[in-house]
């Protein structure tokens, strides 16, 4: 299984950005799709994750309002749209797959990783 994330950039504080995020490879039909972000010195973070068809989604605390994971199964894909950018959104940004079939905020249960993406905030 092979993700191949897009998207990442510079932006504006206030601004907008979406990522994608492709699956290839043998994914099989039943997989949880998250992203993650990572900035120097911390820990990765969860951020959001979709289920299967869509119909479930899960977000770190206060970015549901902001960010929306959305999938297109049709084409393997996962999105994360991000609005209202902050600084402290600044991170490089992951996908991942997990097949364990729920909606984990644990990065240990996802199996494969993208390459990540940058997103850069400026005040």
């Amino acid at each position: 299984v092979q993700l191949q994330a897009s998207g990442g950039g510079t932006v504006q504080a206030g601004g907008s950005l979406r990522l994608s995020c492709a699956a290839s490879g043998r994914t099989g039909t039943s997989y949880t799709m998250g992203w993650f972000r990572r900035t120097p010195g911390k820990e990765r973070e969860f951020v959001a994750a979709i289920s299967t068809r869509g119909s479930r989604t899960n977000y770190l605390g206060d970015l549901k309002g902001r960010f929306a994971i959305s999938r297109d199964t049709s084409k393997n894909t996962v999105y994360l749209q991000m609005n209202s950018l902050k600084p402290e959104d600044t991170a490089v940004y992951y996908c991942a797959l997990s097949l364990a079939g729920n909606l984990y905020r644990d990065s240990t249960y996802y199996n494969y990783w993208g390459q990540g993406t940058e997103v850069t905030v400026s005040s």
